[in-house]
């Protein structure tokens, strides 16, 4: 396989994830969706097709192959890494009161939909339902680590765990991983029926999921971007990403697992961390920017990252 058709595999692989976002926002732009549709389907999605899509996949799995421990386990500590990482890189550059908001930026990603739809338009079935398990490991971890660094650096803000844990507890992502493995693992069946209508209301998430992403980007607010939402960016879409799938295929990972890792690792920022951000009242247009920005430059980092992964011969 020349390089040509190399670059066209990798593009059949990350173009249908990226159009759906410039597809939401040509629509936002022609006013044929709002704030208020966003708001409704963003919601639909977090609490019920995205659940529905993640417990179908893993019923489906084959569990001896989807449940990876030394995936999830080096996931784990690479997240930890990264949040470390970026953490003591704001220490040097970055003023007191954007530390969190910037190591925030820098280590959470979007892994629930961007992650997810890569991996599935990669790896199919193995990628939705591996994707899955990942996902449960990484809601927990990101929740408990934003807290713990917004906190740090927000006056008049603690570490509220008890708050945290019921968060958690209550996510429906976290809920579906839990709710779909004794079907999982004991195969107990769900009729046909059930499955078919499922699938109808999974086939929303990622296209809807992906159309609101798009549909929340200003293109007005990176104009006005600063330093700060460019170097985190720039860490979040290139630096963590290159170090951490080094240091995965370093310990012996290949092939899908290395593939799976990157498409984690390479997503941009979650749109939950504005959210966090607001919540404590902290520099909202920051965390804005680093978002839009990341998802943008994703089109671009995600394709080049597989297609040199692909050409080295890791993947």
């Amino acid at each position: 396989m020349n390089l040509l058709e190399l670059f066209a595999r990798t593009l059949d692989v990350t173009l249908p994830v990226f159009a759906m976002v410039f597809v939401g926002l040509g629509l936002k732009r022609l006013k044929w969706i709002d704030s208020a549709f966003v708001s409704t389907a963003s919601a639909l999605v977090f609490k019920a097709t995205l659940p529905t899509l993640i417990f179908l996949s893993l019923i489906k799995a084959d569990l001896s192959v989807a449940l990876d421990v030394s995936l999830m386990l080096f996931f784990a500590v690479a997240t930890l890494g990264q949040f470390l990482f970026s953490w003591g890189w704001a220490r040097y550059r970055i003023a007191p009161q954007d530390r969190g908001i910037y190591v925030q930026g820098a280590f959470r990603g979007n892994c629930g939909i961007v992650g997810l739809a890569l991996a599935a338009g990669m790896y199919g079935n193995y990628g939705l339902s591996a994707g899955s398990l990942l996902l449960g490991v990484v809601i927990v971890m990101y929740n408990a680590l934003s807290v713990i660094v917004l906190a740090f650096y927000q006056p008049g803000q603690s570490t509220d765990w008890r708050s945290l844990l019921k968060h958690v507890a209550k996510n429906p992502l976290i809920i579906s991983v839990f709710a779909a493995l004794p079907f999982t693992a004991l195969s107990i069946p769900l009729p046909s029926w059930v499955i078919t209508s499922g699938d109808y209301f999974a086939s929303l998430t990622l296209p809807l999921a992906l159309i609101c992403i798009g549909a929340t980007l200003s293109v007005s607010s990176m104009r006005d971007s600063s330093q700060v939402a460019l170097g985190a960016s720039l860490m979040k879409m290139v630096t963590l990403p290159v170090l951490s799938t080094v240091a995965a295929w370093l310990v012996g990972f290949s092939g899908e697992q290395l593939g799976l890792l990157f498409l984690f690792f390479a997503s941009p920022t979650a749109a939950a961390s504005f959210v966090m951000v607001k919540a404590i009242g902290g520099n909202v247009a920051l965390a804005a920017n680093i978002i839009a920005i990341t998802t943008l430059m994703a089109s671009v980092t995600v394709t080049l990252g597989v297609f040199a992964l692909r050409l080295l011969g890791w993947i």
